[in-house]
């Protein structure tokens, strides 16, 4: 595809995606200012599409999905996209623009060597590895990031699937922070070293791997009667607050944003899944991520592994 590509930009669509009307035009706007930073990619906010109404390809009514996985995941998505990939948008710290849908300066995307084709992520790689560029060739540069919704995805609508999508994000995650691990806390590469890397290193790479070593230890502790519970309560609480209160906020914003969900049932709805999120769908996550790891480094596997769609809500 970008071999074949004869203009400037190229943008990467997902075959399950929708795009909006004006969001090729929104996207390509910070590729286009003249500025002595040159853009070399650009992305923004991904909506989940299930159960809404689509016709002729636009997307006609915007419905709250039924099943719990799936109210799970637009509340994943709304911290994803509207606060952490904001926040990282600021710091021009990203590394990732989502394979949904995103733009791509042409040249530099063929100069470093195009999509890897032995990866499972390839949409973070190409990113990790234009901006590595770009530091060596000590060019300024940024990554853009479109705060508005401009593209709505099929979410999966089972655990099955639920799960080899996460396993796969797992193992991508682990190939790119590996292949590119010279990075890491090098100076050389300023945020990119020093700040980006170290975060998906402890925080999205090994943070599944922290977690249950701290439960298995935390059992081993209950057993050996060791713990203090006054102390162990206070810190479970406090941290099950504060994933409660990032999700709020995330809720918040897109309330006082956006609106994509006009009734306002929706918003206390978002508000009751994000106090038991962290108690059903948090548990799933974690265990994709343990098997992620443990499919890349004993099982060699390279596969994307099944993704079944079951398309979007015809008018």
């Amino acid at each position: 595809g970008l071999n074949m590509s004869k203009n400037k930009y190229v943008a990467c669509i997902d075959v399950d995606c929708l795009l909006l009307e004006d969001a090729l035009q929104k996207l390509i706007k910070p590729l286009l200012e003249t500025t002595d930073v040159k853009v070399i990619a650009a992305g923004g906010v991904i909506r989940i599409a299930n159960s809404c109404t689509v016709k002729d390809g636009k997307l006609l009514d915007v419905h709250f999905p039924k099943t719990w996985l799936e109210q799970g995941q637009i509340l994943e998505y709304l911290r994803a996209f509207l606060l952490g990939r904001m926040a990282w948008s600021r710091l021009n710290g990203l590394l990732v623009i989502s394979g949904a849908f995103g733009l791509f300066d042409k040249k530099i995307a063929i100069k470093v060597g195009g999509y890897d084709t032995n990866t499972v992520g390839e949409d973070m790689e190409i990113i990790v590895r234009m901006r590595r560029y770009m530091e060596d060739q000590k060019q300024k540069y940024k990554v853009a990031y479109i705060p508005d919704p401009l593209c709505w995805t099929e979410a999966p609508d089972n655990y099955k699937t639920f799960i080899s999508q996460r396993n796969r994000w797992t193992r991508g995650t682990i190939e790119t922070l590996k292949k590119h691990r010279k990075i890491g806390f090098n100076p050389k590469y300023k945020s990119l070293g020093l700040i980006s890397y170290p975060y998906w290193f402890f925080f999205e790479r090994m943070a599944p791997i922290i977690e249950v070593t701290g439960i298995i230890y935390f059992g081993i502790l209950i057993f050996l009667n060791e713990v203090r519970w006054d102390y162990a309560f206070a810190f479970i609480i406090v941290a099950y607050l504060f994933s409660v209160l990032f999700s709020i906020v995330a809720i918040v914003s897109e309330e006082l944003t956006y609106h994509q969900y006009k009734k306002k049932s929706i918003g206390f709805k978002l508000i009751m899944i994000a106090f038991l999120e962290p108690l059903v769908n948090h548990p799933t996550i974690l265990y994709s991520a343990i098997k992620g790891n443990i499919d890349y480094y004993f099982y060699k596997k390279i596969e994307w592994g099944t993704m079944t769609r079951k398309g979007m809500t015809k008018a």
